[in-house]
């Protein structure tokens, strides 16, 4: 992005962001990101259902273009009127939404529709329902709640899946006023100081949702990083593993952060491998668990707005205790479940298929999170797993027996040590895991069977405020590019205090222990010519300097302070 389309973002999430701050003088910060997301979501669907509508009405209308198999001939119709009409009858199509990936909007559900009707006076009759019943105009939030009903009876992928905000009880004139503020922007044609900017409406109400979400999560603490991991350390995960096309899997998916990662990376690199992105798309297919109800309806809507098609199970569920996807085998999986989670066993999971490697310890999830994915992927499948630094060292009950034979199986990849403070929710230090089941190369990739590539990346970032953390898009293709030259065997190299290609017997040497700082070594120090006496002279000289500067400051303060009346 150019500086013009990142400064229209930053000036339309701080827009969005203070009209809906004034929900929180009426409700609790959990429950107020229902109401934003779900206007945002409305919002969405009804700009893209508009976009093809303004399409397909231009294609009924065109018959200059012989292929054009949508025109309608007004010589069919008699009448200028009666073609108008029948125009306005073909746009109501269900079939030419879907065929093109676009949700189909009632219209009591369009975003026109909503703010139109959000003017009327109480007891307006705006329509009937299916049943042939008035639908009255009593309160705007029970507008919104029609609008929602009104759209997952139209698309049964999203029954039960969008939260009703009418037992909120909030004021007409506030949702109104949040209402015209997320109407007052230009979606389909944003412009910034008077310039258009290359943005569409996907891209721009995806922003503005993901926005959202990082910053409920800052709201709520520990309980809103749920749902959402940072978007450099997903990118990252994504750029490494490169899903190009196949069944991606998550299995703790809170927002859906990875899929929509995994959507902007085949757009990305449409032309570098020379696709059409929309087509590579239809290869992709996407499973996703959560145990969160909450979380769980806010993937949907999340993949909704960014188009993507997806299979998240029934219902929210405990992934070790009901697996939504039994039958799967991905050939990609990502996730990043929470960290050391204690309280997840249950008597039912004693021989559980899944734990090929060993039982999990009861008191830390860590390396059932990791068999779970195992058992998921397929023969060739590659994988990538966020875990706390313990797991890459830790001997307690089990954990060191299971780490050795997944080792001893060669299934280790390559592990990332990631800095601290990246996390909104956790100060805990982080790693990637990369796992892989097949290292016999092929398809562009090396042998690398019996080596493990160890990255520390714990000196990379910078700091994007007091608290947190963050990599740069340098700080990604660093540490991707390292990966991928390894793994083709190009160009690779190790790096002192960075990198290191190990064999299995180096890591066996290291007791089976994957912390990368004991194999990559520390950084080369740069040699310093300066002397130990010239050094010492001019450090001594600089104190000195320092010193008497520090007295004539305290001389001028003392001063100061005697001229408004105070006594040392």
């Amino acid at each position: 992005m150019d500086n013009a389309e990142q400064q229209f973002l930053n000036d339309l999430d701080t827009k969005f962001w203070k009209a809906a701050d004034k929900l929180r003088a009426n409700m609790d910060a959990a429950n107020y990101k229902h109401v934003v997301l779900g206007l945002i979501f409305l919002k969405y669907v009804s700009d893209a259902f508009d976009a093809r509508q303004k399409e397909l009405k231009g294609l009924f209308e065109d018959k200059s273009n012989p292929d054009n198999i949508y025109a309608l001939s007004r010589d069919d119709y008699g009448t200028e009127e009666a073609y108008q009409q029948a125009i306005a009858e073909e746009l109501e199509v269900q079939d030419y939404y879907t065929e093109k990936n676009v949700f189909w909007v009632p219209k009591l559900a369009r975003w026109e529709t909503l703010k139109t009707n959000a003017a009327l006076p109480v007891g307006t009759v705006l329509g009937k329902d299916d049943s042939g019943k008035n639908i009255i105009m009593t309160s705007v939030s029970k507008l919104i709640d029609i609008a929602l009903d009104t759209i997952e009876n139209s698309n049964p992928k999203l029954k039960n899946i969008l939260n009703r905000i009418g037992h909120y009880q909030l004021g007409n004139d506030l949702l109104i006023s949040l209402i015209n503020v997320f109407s007052d922007t230009s979606f389909s044609e944003p412009k910034y100081n008077g310039v258009k900017l290359n943005l569409k409406s996907k891209d721009i109400l995806g922003h503005v949702y993901e926005y959202f979400l990082g910053q409920f999560a800052l709201a709520e603490g520990k309980q809103g990083g749920q749902y959402y991991t940072p978007k450099s350390i997903v990118t990252l995960i994504v750029e490494m593993l490169q899903p190009y096309n196949g069944r991606v899997y998550d299995p703790a998916m809170g927002s859906g952060g990875f899929f929509v990662s995994s959507d902007r990376f085949i757009e990305a690199h449409a032309d570098e491998k020379h696709y059409n992105a929309a087509e590579q798309k239809r290869n992709i297919s996407v499973y996703g668990q959560e145990s969160n109800p909450t979380t769980w309806r806010l993937a949907a809507m999340n993949m909704v707005i960014r188009g993507i098609d997806f299979n998240f199970g029934k219902q929210n569920a405990d992934t070790f205790l009901n697996d939504q996807h039994p039958d799967l085998r991905a050939d990609f999986v990502m996730a990043n479940p929470p960290f050391n989670m204690k309280e997840w066993w249950n008597a039912k999971l004693e021989d559980d298929v899944r734990w090929q490697y060993g039982t999990p310890p009861q008191g830390n999830a860590n390396f059932a999170w990791m068999q779970h994915m195992i058992h998921h992927l397929a023969p060739k499948g590659s994988m990538a797993l966020l875990l706390a630094n313990g797991s890459m060292s830790s001997n307690t009950n089990s954990e060191g027996e299971i780490r050795r034979a997944i080792i001893e199986a060669d299934l280790v990849e390559c592990m990332v040590a990631l800095p601290g403070q990246l996390f909104t929710n956790t100060q805990i230090p982080a790693c990637i895991w990369l796992l892989t089941k097949d290292k016999s190369g092929g398809n562009g990739k090396a042998h690398r069977k019996g080596e493990v590539l160890f990255i520390d990346a714990r000196q990379i970032g910078f700091m994007k405020d007091r608290v947190l953390r963050d990599f740069s898009s340098d700080d990604i293709s660093k540490i991707a590019d390292t990966f991928h030259a390894w793994q083709t065997d190009k160009d690779y190299e190790d790096e002192a205090g960075f990198c290191f290609a190990a064999t299995l017997d180096d890591i066996k040497k290291n007791n089976f222990v994957l912390t990368p700082g004991r194999y990559v070594g520390a950084a080369e120090q740069e040699e310093d010519d300066e002397s130990f006496v010239d050094k010492m002279s001019r450090l001594t000289t600089q104190l000195k300097e320092q010193l008497l500067e520090g007295v004539e400051l305290e001389k001028q303060i003392k001063t100061n302070l005697e001229g408004l009346g105070y006594e040392l």
